[in-house]
């Protein structure tokens, strides 16, 4: 007897992210309200969201084994893409967008996923990744789209690759001492990273041990962390929402990016604690649900793009709400479903599509005869 649709539906994973885009949506207008801006960027983030509604739906519908065959294809695409960036003009200083018209798109958003499945279609097929010579081409993979990001500059996406790539690499069986290798080779390389960092990137890690005592002003390296701590702290325990609003100046509110990169600071500031404990545990929902879909699918290819695509929803969400309360260097990298952005929501979006396509066909046995579905 088949099981109706709706019933084989990951609905947890479903209304997290739309909690979580529906939270955003309302940080960016109250964002767009401290600014003192016109409504245009809310107003755009809501058209966002419903092409972001639309592309999961597209992913989740066709069978995803078929979507697979194409992992190689859309990874090839996306590095081509990531080359043409540096062919348009830069803004503020940054390579990262290809202009069609008044429209933008963001490459390095669709690589996120693109090395997912890449990674995925690698090692699906092979046990390579279980020597330490074949961990090299799953290395390949995730490096080279990282070489293309840092001089964009975006230092932030490109710390996201090799966590989902060690978290892929676990997920598909190797060795524990073979990625303890891998992860002191890393180490190793940092001090070659950071030679290749530009100016800017360096202060943002430096500015993290050299943060200015209350009362003292901030240096421009600090100047956004400052901010950050003090827009949250204008909102209080519970938040503007609740107690109204701190000041009526809203120069006190000035916080660059902070409908995109610093968005959980704005729900600090208007929803206080309570509002930065609810996202926080909506990821955490988020990330366990995906999880669960991959420990539930017997298929290699499905089982190991929904653990890659938890790793990248775990390590955004880390690295993005670390660095807003000082934990970790200010990156640049915005927080999935939640920063203002096309290219980001789509992408995420269609990522969570495709985990929702995989929760619904996890009855998928490895046999002599290629994979079939059991029902």
């Amino acid at each position: 007897m088949d099981i109706p649709w709706y019933r084989r539906m990951p609905w947890s994973i479903v209304a997290a992210a739309l909690f979580l885009t529906a939270i955003g949506c309302v940080a960016i207008a109250r964002a767009d309200e401290l600014a003192g801006g016109s409504g245009r960027i809310p107003r755009r983030q809501l058209l966002f969201a419903l092409v972001a509604a639309g592309a999961a739906v597209a992913v989740a519908v066709p069978n995803y084994r078929s979507l697979g065959r194409y992992s190689y294809a859309v990874y090839f695409g996306v590095l081509a893409l990531l080359g043409c960036v540096f062919l348009f003009p830069p803004v503020n200083f940054a390579h990262r967008w290809i202009w069609i018209g008044p429209l933008s798109l963001q490459p390095s958003e669709l690589a996120k996923v693109a090395v997912v499945l890449a990674l995925a279609r690698y090692l699906m097929y092979r046990d390579g990744h279980r020597r330490p010579l074949g961990l090299l081409v799953p290395l390949g993979i995730a490096v080279v789209p990282m070489g293309l990001i840092l001089p964009e500059p975006d230092l932030g996406t490109s710390m996201v690759f090799l966590p989902v790539l060690f978290a892929m690499l676990f997920a598909a069986g190797a060795r524990r001492r073979d990625l303890l290798a891998m992860l002191t080779i890393g180490l190793l390389l940092v001090p070659a990273l950071w030679s290749q960092m530009s100016r800017e990137q360096r202060s943002r890690v430096t500015a993290l041990f050299d943060q200015p005592t209350a009362g003292e002003r901030p240096s421009n390296e600090n100047y956004h962390l400052h901010q950050a701590y003090r827009v949250r702290a204008l909102g209080g325990v519970w938040g503007s929402w609740i107690t109204g609003q701190g000041s009526d100046d809203l120069a006190v509110y000035r916080l660059p990016h902070a409908h995109s990169d610093f968005i959980f600071t704005v729900v600090g500031e208007r929803f206080g604690l309570p509002g930065m404990g609810l996202v926080l545990a909506l990821y955490a929902l988020l990330v366990a649900r995906i999880l669960a879909v991959a420990a539930a699918t017997r298929e290699p290819f499905g089982r190991l793009v929904a653990a890659g695509i938890a790793a990248l929803f775990a390590v955004e969400a880390f690295i993005n709400t670390g660095m807003t309360v000082g934990l970790l260097p200010i990156t640049g990298l915005s927080l999935p479903l939640m920063s203002s952005g096309g290219s980001g929501l789509v992408a995420h979006a269609a990522a969570l599509g495709l985990v929702v396509n995989i929760g619904m066909r996890p009855g998928y046995e490895v046999a002599p005869e290629p994979f079939r579905y059991r029902g």
